[in-house]
């Protein structure tokens, strides 16, 4: 009697060439992350199409690896050895980026920064600085709240609105200048404003006299935006409107970049 193809044995490979088991023992991580980090064994059968025998296989390996941790309710979370992989992508994903924010420097006259949500917050991974003596600058690996900086808006843009507002509920909305959005019906309204003109506005709201300007990179592996940054008498709305194409410009080849498969292995 010939057997499935969902009981093919580890080494079988793929349509396209690749190891099988090793793809479908990826694509449970990253439908562990989608679920929130922590599933069980017949939500991950329901949602990735695999029979439970399989599943359990793979995830026994993943946790004698650490990938993945068993919890006390026989609920599968995501392990901590994976930190470590994606503190080491942050930094190589910020490295990619360098060669496309010099190009908005070079392009705009302003500060380039590239940011990632981490959780509940915002992570600086990468930076170029503007050539001119009065420039922005922000640390690498500095972290704030979404709703003060317009790459947090450039990024919750693209998320529900109920999931906002539990964001918003767990980091609050403290005012790091008089024009800080403070309220969640605001922050709500200034997403809308995103959505509908492609790109989120900074003005004054993490520090006075700076004014940024935002767009997320589509089809990211991981959510990023990158941004322009300067003193708000350059970042003028007339400059606005020949910054926000470039922004979009650089922000897609970025991501044709990021999400190309790269070179074949030997």
């Amino acid at each position: 009697m010939p057997t499935s193809s969902a009981s093919t044995t580890d080494s079988a490979k793929s349509a396209g060439g690749g190891v099988q088991s090793l793809e479908r023992a990826f694509d449970l991580l990253e439908r562990m992350a989608d679920a929130g980090g922590e599933v069980g064994l017949s939500e991950l059968s329901a949602t990735s199409g695999l029979p439970l025998p399989t599943i359990h296989r793979l995830m026994r390996t993943l946790v004698a690896c650490g990938y993945v941790r068993q919890q006390t309710n026989r609920r599968y979370a995501l392990g901590p050895r994976l930190i470590r992989l994606g503190e080491s992508a942050s930094r190589l994903l910020g490295t990619w980026a360098r060669p496309y924010l010099a190009r908005l420097v070079e392009e705009t006259g302003e500060t380039a920064n590239m940011a990632l949500l981490d959780g509940d917050e915002i992570v600086y991974v990468a930076q170029v600085p503007s050539k001119h003596s009065m420039r922005m600058f922000t640390e690498v690996g500095r972290r704030v709240l979404p709703h003060s900086t317009g790459v947090g808006k450039a990024l919750l843009a693209g998320f529900p609105d109920d999931e906002v507002r539990a964001l918003l509920r767990r980091t609050g909305m403290p005012a790091a200048t008089e024009k800080t959005i403070t309220t969640p019906d605001g922050f709500l309204a200034a997403l809308k404003a995103v959505r509908d003109q492609g790109y989120a506005v900074d003005d004054n709201e993490q520090e006075i006299g700076v004014r940024c300007l935002a767009v997320s990179v589509p089809d990211s592996p991981t959510a990023a935006a990158i941004s322009i940054s300067g003193p708000a008498g350059r970042v003028t709305d007339s400059a606005t409107e020949k910054i926000v194409p470039v922004l979009k410009e650089v922000a897609a080849d970025l991501s044709t970049a990021l999400t190309s498969t790269g070179g074949t292995v030997g």
